[in-house]
Protein backbone atom coordinates (compact mmCIF):
# COMPACT_ATOMS: atom_id res chain seq x y z
CA UNK A 1 0.00 0.00 0.00
CA UNK A 2 0.89 3.32 -1.19
CA UNK A 3 1.01 5.95 1.84
CA UNK A 4 0.94 9.40 1.78
CA UNK A 5 4.41 11.32 2.73
CA UNK A 6 4.27 14.76 4.05
CA UNK A 7 6.70 17.30 3.20
CA UNK A 8 7.77 19.06 5.95
CA UNK A 9 7.85 22.71 6.21
CA UNK A 10 11.22 24.54 6.54
CA UNK A 11 11.62 27.94 7.72
CA UNK A 12 14.91 28.83 7.33
CA UNK A 13 17.16 26.64 4.92
CA UNK A 14 21.24 26.84 5.15
CA UNK A 15 23.65 25.22 3.02
CA UNK A 16 26.33 27.27 2.84
CA UNK A 17 28.68 29.12 5.33
CA UNK A 18 31.68 31.31 4.39
CA UNK A 19 33.29 31.91 7.53
CA UNK A 20 33.50 31.26 11.56
CA UNK A 21 35.18 33.11 13.65
CA UNK A 22 36.33 33.62 17.49
CA UNK A 23 38.34 36.66 18.23
CA UNK A 24 39.65 37.74 21.01
CA UNK A 25 40.97 41.80 20.59
CA UNK A 26 42.47 44.27 22.14
CA UNK A 27 41.21 47.21 23.47
CA UNK A 28 42.15 50.09 21.22
CA UNK A 29 40.88 47.50 18.39
CA UNK A 30 39.43 49.10 15.57
CA UNK A 31 37.54 47.06 12.36
CA UNK A 32 37.44 49.77 9.40
CA UNK A 33 34.04 47.80 7.60
CA UNK A 34 33.19 45.87 5.30
CA UNK A 35 30.43 44.96 2.89
CA UNK A 36 29.15 41.40 1.22
CA UNK A 37 26.57 40.08 -0.13
CA UNK A 38 25.72 37.37 2.66
CA UNK A 39 23.96 37.45 5.59
CA UNK A 40 26.59 38.03 8.81
CA UNK A 41 25.65 37.91 12.57
CA UNK A 42 27.97 39.41 15.33
CA UNK A 43 28.04 38.14 19.16
CA UNK A 44 29.95 40.12 21.82
CA UNK A 45 30.55 37.28 24.33
CA UNK A 46 32.51 39.50 26.71
CA UNK A 47 33.51 43.78 26.83
CA UNK A 48 31.63 46.04 24.86
CA UNK A 49 31.72 47.18 20.99
CA UNK A 50 30.37 49.93 19.24
CA UNK A 51 28.78 49.03 15.93
CA UNK A 52 28.43 51.49 13.07
CA UNK A 53 25.94 50.55 9.94
CA UNK A 54 24.71 52.69 6.73
CA UNK A 55 22.49 54.16 8.67
CA UNK A 56 23.05 53.86 12.39
CA UNK A 57 25.30 53.51 15.27
CA UNK A 58 24.77 50.94 18.46
CA UNK A 59 26.66 50.11 21.56
CA UNK A 60 26.68 46.04 22.06
CA UNK A 61 26.87 44.77 25.71
CA UNK A 62 27.87 41.28 26.00
CA UNK A 63 25.27 38.96 25.80
CA UNK A 64 23.61 40.85 22.79
CA UNK A 65 23.89 40.01 18.74
CA UNK A 66 23.25 41.95 15.94
CA UNK A 67 22.30 40.82 12.53
CA UNK A 68 23.73 42.74 8.99
CA UNK A 69 21.93 41.86 6.17
CA UNK A 70 23.45 41.00 2.80
CA UNK A 71 25.21 44.57 1.34
CA UNK A 72 24.84 46.45 4.24
CA UNK A 73 27.78 48.93 5.22
CA UNK A 74 29.46 47.77 8.84
CA UNK A 75 31.97 48.21 11.34
CA UNK A 76 33.32 48.45 14.90
CA UNK A 77 35.61 48.40 17.45
CA UNK A 78 36.42 48.13 20.76
CA UNK A 79 34.61 50.17 23.50
CA UNK A 80 35.14 52.09 26.72
CA UNK A 81 38.53 50.18 26.96
CA UNK A 82 36.92 46.58 27.07
CA UNK A 83 39.20 44.06 25.46
CA UNK A 84 36.57 42.34 24.02
CA UNK A 85 35.37 38.69 22.78
CA UNK A 86 33.47 38.41 19.36
CA UNK A 87 32.12 35.66 17.49
CA UNK A 88 31.54 36.13 13.91
CA UNK A 89 29.35 34.36 11.11
CA UNK A 90 28.69 34.89 7.96
CA UNK A 91 26.20 32.68 5.51
CA UNK A 92 24.46 32.62 2.60
CA UNK A 93 20.17 32.19 3.20
CA UNK A 94 17.38 32.68 0.70
CA UNK A 95 14.74 31.79 3.28
CA UNK A 96 12.26 34.77 3.44
CA UNK A 97 11.59 35.06 7.45
CA UNK A 98 15.42 36.10 7.22
CA UNK A 99 14.34 39.18 6.86
CA UNK A 100 12.85 39.17 10.66
CA UNK A 101 16.58 39.62 11.45
CA UNK A 102 17.75 43.12 9.33
CA UNK A 103 18.46 45.71 11.87
CA UNK A 104 17.82 43.56 14.77
CA UNK A 105 19.91 43.55 17.63
CA UNK A 106 18.96 40.61 20.64
CA UNK A 107 19.89 39.86 23.96
CA UNK A 108 20.48 36.00 24.14
CA UNK A 109 19.64 34.23 26.77
CA UNK A 110 21.06 30.95 28.16
CA UNK A 111 19.19 28.15 25.47
CA UNK A 112 20.67 30.45 22.82
CA UNK A 113 24.09 31.08 23.91
CA UNK A 114 24.60 27.42 24.09
CA UNK A 115 23.60 26.85 20.63
CA UNK A 116 25.98 29.39 19.86
CA UNK A 117 28.99 27.59 21.80
CA UNK A 118 27.72 23.89 20.37
CA UNK A 119 28.14 26.09 16.43
CA UNK A 120 31.91 26.95 17.44
CA UNK A 121 32.92 23.63 19.02
CA UNK A 122 31.59 21.56 16.25
CA UNK A 123 33.24 24.26 13.99
CA UNK A 124 36.56 23.51 15.90
CA UNK A 125 36.08 20.08 15.09
CA UNK A 126 35.13 20.60 11.41
CA UNK A 127 37.65 22.77 10.34
CA UNK A 128 41.44 23.98 11.69
CA UNK A 129 41.64 26.63 14.11
CA UNK A 130 41.99 29.37 14.43
CA UNK A 131 39.58 29.73 11.74
CA UNK A 132 40.87 31.48 8.44
CA UNK A 133 38.83 32.17 5.05
CA UNK A 134 38.40 29.86 3.06
CA UNK A 135 37.66 27.40 6.26
CA UNK A 136 40.09 24.34 6.18
CA UNK A 137 38.36 21.04 6.38
CA UNK A 138 40.08 19.03 8.59
CA UNK A 139 40.78 15.53 7.45
CA UNK A 140 40.21 13.74 11.14
CA UNK A 141 36.78 15.64 11.77
CA UNK A 142 33.68 13.48 13.61
CA UNK A 143 31.29 12.52 11.21
CA UNK A 144 28.62 15.07 10.72
CA UNK A 145 30.18 17.86 12.00
CA UNK A 146 29.32 20.10 9.30
CA UNK A 147 25.82 19.10 8.90
CA UNK A 148 25.69 19.82 12.99
CA UNK A 149 26.62 23.26 12.25
CA UNK A 150 24.05 23.87 9.90
CA UNK A 151 21.46 22.21 12.29
CA UNK A 152 22.65 24.13 15.17
CA UNK A 153 23.01 27.24 13.24
CA UNK A 154 18.75 26.74 12.30
CA UNK A 155 17.42 25.96 15.51
CA UNK A 156 19.75 28.97 16.61
CA UNK A 157 17.56 31.23 14.19
CA UNK A 158 14.26 29.88 14.27
CA UNK A 159 14.76 30.19 17.86
CA UNK A 160 15.19 33.37 17.69
CA UNK A 161 12.38 34.16 15.54
CA UNK A 162 10.18 31.87 18.06
CA UNK A 163 11.18 34.77 20.92
CA UNK A 164 9.24 37.66 18.74
CA UNK A 165 5.81 34.71 18.41
CA UNK A 166 5.49 34.67 22.23
CA UNK A 167 6.41 31.13 22.43
CA UNK A 168 8.11 31.89 25.79
CA UNK A 169 5.62 30.84 27.98
CA UNK A 170 5.39 27.29 26.20
CA UNK A 171 8.59 26.71 25.77
CA UNK A 172 8.91 27.66 29.72
CA UNK A 173 6.15 24.83 30.50
CA UNK A 174 8.14 22.18 28.66
CA UNK A 175 11.26 21.90 31.41
CA UNK A 176 10.58 19.94 34.64
CA UNK A 177 10.87 21.71 37.52
CA UNK A 178 13.70 19.57 38.81
CA UNK A 179 15.74 20.57 35.98
CA UNK A 180 15.21 24.10 36.51
CA UNK A 181 16.18 24.01 39.77
CA UNK A 182 19.64 22.03 38.94
CA UNK A 183 20.14 25.08 36.24
CA UNK A 184 20.05 27.82 38.87
CA UNK A 185 22.18 25.87 40.86
CA UNK A 186 25.09 25.98 38.38
CA UNK A 187 24.22 29.63 37.69
CA UNK A 188 25.29 30.36 41.59
CA UNK A 189 28.33 27.80 41.23
CA UNK A 190 29.59 30.02 38.20
CA UNK A 191 28.60 33.14 39.60
CA UNK A 192 30.87 32.12 42.92
CA UNK A 193 33.65 31.62 40.98
CA UNK A 194 33.04 34.74 39.03
CA UNK A 195 33.18 36.52 42.20
CA UNK A 196 36.24 34.63 43.71
CA UNK A 197 39.02 34.69 41.01
CA UNK A 198 40.74 36.95 43.28
CA UNK A 199 41.62 33.68 45.62
CA UNK A 200 42.56 30.50 45.87
CA UNK A 201 38.98 28.08 46.51
CA UNK A 202 38.90 24.65 47.19
CA UNK A 203 35.88 22.56 47.10
CA UNK A 204 34.75 22.62 50.30
CA UNK A 205 35.24 25.69 50.85
CA UNK A 206 32.36 26.44 47.52
CA UNK A 207 30.25 23.52 49.04
CA UNK A 208 30.02 24.90 52.46
CA UNK A 209 29.27 28.18 50.95
CA UNK A 210 26.89 27.05 48.82
CA UNK A 211 25.15 25.13 50.68
CA UNK A 212 25.57 21.80 48.61
CA UNK A 213 27.34 18.36 49.39
CA UNK A 214 30.74 18.24 47.61
CA UNK A 215 29.83 15.12 45.74
CA UNK A 216 25.85 16.62 44.09
CA UNK A 217 28.27 19.85 43.55
CA UNK A 218 30.72 17.49 41.50
CA UNK A 219 28.34 15.42 40.11
CA UNK A 220 25.90 18.15 38.77
CA UNK A 221 28.72 20.42 37.44
CA UNK A 222 30.15 17.89 35.44
CA UNK A 223 27.12 16.35 34.01
CA UNK A 224 25.77 19.66 33.10
CA UNK A 225 28.53 21.28 31.61
CA UNK A 226 31.17 18.51 30.18
CA UNK A 227 33.93 19.33 32.80
CA UNK A 228 34.91 19.18 36.23
CA UNK A 229 34.41 22.51 38.68
CA UNK A 230 37.93 23.23 39.27
CA UNK A 231 39.02 23.02 35.44
CA UNK A 232 35.99 25.65 34.85
CA UNK A 233 37.76 27.92 37.72
CA UNK A 234 41.09 27.55 36.14
CA UNK A 235 39.91 28.30 32.39
CA UNK A 236 37.60 31.07 34.01
CA UNK A 237 40.79 32.99 35.59
CA UNK A 238 42.90 32.41 32.66
CA UNK A 239 39.85 33.99 30.38
CA UNK A 240 39.96 36.89 32.52
CA UNK A 241 43.95 37.03 32.38
CA UNK A 242 43.51 37.45 28.27
CA UNK A 243 41.36 40.17 28.89
CA UNK A 244 43.67 41.81 31.36
CA UNK A 245 46.78 41.61 28.61
CA UNK A 246 44.66 42.71 25.83
CA UNK A 247 43.34 45.78 27.88
CA UNK A 248 47.40 46.40 28.45
CA UNK A 249 46.72 48.16 32.03
CA UNK A 250 48.60 45.84 34.41
CA UNK A 251 51.72 43.87 33.94
CA UNK A 252 51.61 40.17 34.54
CA UNK A 253 52.76 40.13 38.29
CA UNK A 254 49.76 42.27 38.63
CA UNK A 255 47.45 40.22 37.02
CA UNK A 256 49.04 37.08 38.23
CA UNK A 257 47.88 38.79 42.17
CA UNK A 258 44.85 39.83 40.74
CA UNK A 259 43.84 36.53 39.96
CA UNK A 260 45.00 34.59 43.17
CA UNK A 261 48.13 33.00 41.68
CA UNK A 262 50.83 32.33 44.50
CA UNK A 263 53.45 33.87 42.08
CA UNK A 264 53.99 35.25 38.27
CA UNK A 265 56.02 32.07 37.00
CA UNK A 266 53.01 29.97 38.77
CA UNK A 267 50.82 32.00 36.51
CA UNK A 268 52.29 31.62 33.29
CA UNK A 269 52.70 28.00 34.28
CA UNK A 270 48.79 27.82 34.30
CA UNK A 271 48.71 30.27 31.10
CA UNK A 272 50.48 27.85 29.10
CA UNK A 273 48.91 24.62 29.97
CA UNK A 274 45.78 26.30 28.68
CA UNK A 275 46.84 28.10 25.92
CA UNK A 276 49.32 26.48 24.30
CA UNK A 277 51.21 29.54 24.53
CA UNK A 278 53.09 32.01 27.07
CA UNK A 279 51.11 35.17 28.44
CA UNK A 280 54.46 37.55 26.64
CA UNK A 281 53.83 35.47 23.42
CA UNK A 282 50.03 35.81 23.64
CA UNK A 283 50.58 39.92 24.49
CA UNK A 284 52.72 39.94 20.97
CA UNK A 285 50.08 37.95 19.43
CA UNK A 286 47.48 40.59 20.38
CA UNK A 287 50.05 43.46 19.55
CA UNK A 288 50.51 42.09 16.07
CA UNK A 289 46.84 41.88 15.06
CA UNK A 290 46.34 45.45 16.25
CA UNK A 291 48.75 46.62 13.77
CA UNK A 292 47.44 44.56 10.95
CA UNK A 293 43.82 45.84 11.47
Amino acid sequence: MELQRTLLKQTIVINRIITIFYFEFANNYVFPGERHDFWEFLYVDKGEVEVTTDTERHLLKQGTIIFHKPNEFHSFYAYGGSAPNIIVMTFDCLSIAMKHFENQIISLQDGERNLLAEMIKEGMDAFSFPFQHPLNRKESAPVGCEQMIKIYLEMFLIRLLRKDHSVKQEEALSYPAREKSDDQTIRDIMHYMEDHLNMKVSLAEMSESLHLAKTKLKELFKKKTGTTIMAYFSNLKINRAKVLIREDSKNFTEISGMLGFSSVHHFSKAFKKTTGTSPSEYAKSVKARSRIS
